[in-house]
């Protein structure tokens, strides 16, 4: 009986081992089987409606006219009468050449009218006298030499007439004048310099900046789409077409341009075509040389717009966004098919009205993931808020409605 104990106590114990073991598997390890929480995103629900097609393309500023001053006489500078860099206007005196010269050449012309016109009343009494002698004590031959006569003397005042206009013109060019409004550059003569007529030289530049021109790049592929699209009635209104300009430092210029010119030349080496656009530019914020984009509004088109922010590319180029399912989680889905819309992109499939886009919260989520949906809208600046929140010196508007 004592050698049999040690046997029934190892036998109780593992016994009791083997219970708690068996307790322990029928028990859930900590939380492994809790259900994943719901993440919220920011979320703006999408319905159809009519939004601007737009692009944005590149461009540089240039200026609308060009002058290069040159004297048309010859002579010394005796006055410049502009401020360098500064604004004229069209007839403001620039230049004053030494004018005594050709004062003297307009007296002088002058004074030929004056003497050829003494000889016309004597040679308009000859052709009298002859006229009425012809055939009694005049022949026919001194009729017609005093009218050749009187002829000449005619043309003589004329001639000298002429040439007082020529000497009049050039003592008005002595004054060289501004032939439009616009800032002037620096001068390259001084006051006591000797210029000559249209010389290659130039005395100084003029350029109007108001208003201004916008030179744009489109592609040629581009605009086969265009035309495709108006072609087919997808595109209505593309016949009034608007340009907005933001300028380098990302700012939206004040002012609304219009067509001036398209290149209808594809270039060889790029595969682009010029667009020029005009713009007013009364405050010359646009200067000659500026690179700046220009967002072209082409028409409008029904569909749904997802804004930028909310949307990324895939590996194949689609474009991409995340909405909430009917069963609160991700749904990734992708676009075929899309258009610029301002900051939007512009979509025809795969939408429907009440979606909700995914606009925050981007950065932690999965496609398959729940979540729970926090109304949002996304300001003019492109910043998302929340739904209720008032606007606060940013005017407030959901980005598809």
């Amino acid at each position: 009986m004592i050698r049999r104990a040690p046997l029934i106590s190892s036998a109780l114990a593992l016994g009791v081992l083997l219970a708690a073991c068996s307790d322990n598997a029928s028990k859930p390890a900590g939380n492994a089987g809790a259900a994943q929480p719901a993440s919220p995103v920011g979320v703006i629900t999408l319905n159809k409606g009519s939004f601007p097609v737009t692009t944005i393309l590149p461009g540089r500023a240039e200026t609308f006219q060009t002058a290069d001053i040159r004297p048309q006489v010859s002579g010394l500078i005796r006055e410049i009468a502009f401020k360098e860099g500064g604004e004229i206007k069209k007839g403001d005196l620039l230049y004053q050449i030494e004018d005594a010269p050709y004062i003297a050449a307009v007296e002088q012309a002058k004074a030929a009218i004056s003497k050829a016109e003494a000889s016309v009343p004597s040679a308009e009494s000859n052709l009298d006298r002859y006229q009425r002698l012809v055939g009694s004590g005049a022949t026919q031959i001194e009729f017609e030499t005093a009218k050749t006569t009187l002829l000449q003397a005619k043309a003589e005042v004329e001639s000298a007439k002429a040439a007082l206009s020529a000497a009049q013109i050039d003592l008005d060019h002595t004054r060289i004048i501004a032939p439009f409004d616009g800032i002037i550059d620096q001068t390259a003569y001084n006051v006591g310099n000797v210029v000559s007529a249209n010389q290659t030289t130039a005395l100084t530049t003029i350029r109007q900046l108001d208003p201004i021109y916008i030179s744009l790049t489109e592609s040629s592929t581009n605009l086969l789409k265009l035309r495709d699209a108006m072609a087919a009635g997808d595109i209505k209104g593309a016949a009034n077409v608007v340009f907005h300009l933001i300028l380098e430092d990302g700012k939206e210029y004040n002012q609304q341009g219009k067509l001036d010119m398209s290149k209808q030349v594809v270039s060889e080496t790029t595969g682009t075509f010029i667009i020029r656009v005009l713009f007013p530019n009364p405050d010359r914020v646009v200067l000659p040389g500026m690179y700046v984009r220009a967002t072209v509004e082409l028409g409008a088109e029904n569909g749904y717009a997802l804004p930028q922010l909310a949307t990324s590319r895939d590996a194949n180029g689609r474009l991409t966004a995340q909405f909430v399912s009917a069963e609160g989680k991700v749904e990734t889905r992708a676009f075929e098919n899309s258009s610029p819309s301002n900051n939007s992109w512009l979509v025809t499939e795969g939408i429907k009205d009440g979606d909700q886009l995914i606009v925050s919260g981007l950065q932690s989520i999965t496609s398959g993931m729940p979540v729970k949906p926090v109304p949002m809208k996304i300001t003019d600046n492109g910043v998302v808020v929340a739904a209720d929140q008032p606007a606060a010196g940013d005017a407030q508007k959901p980005a598809a409605n």
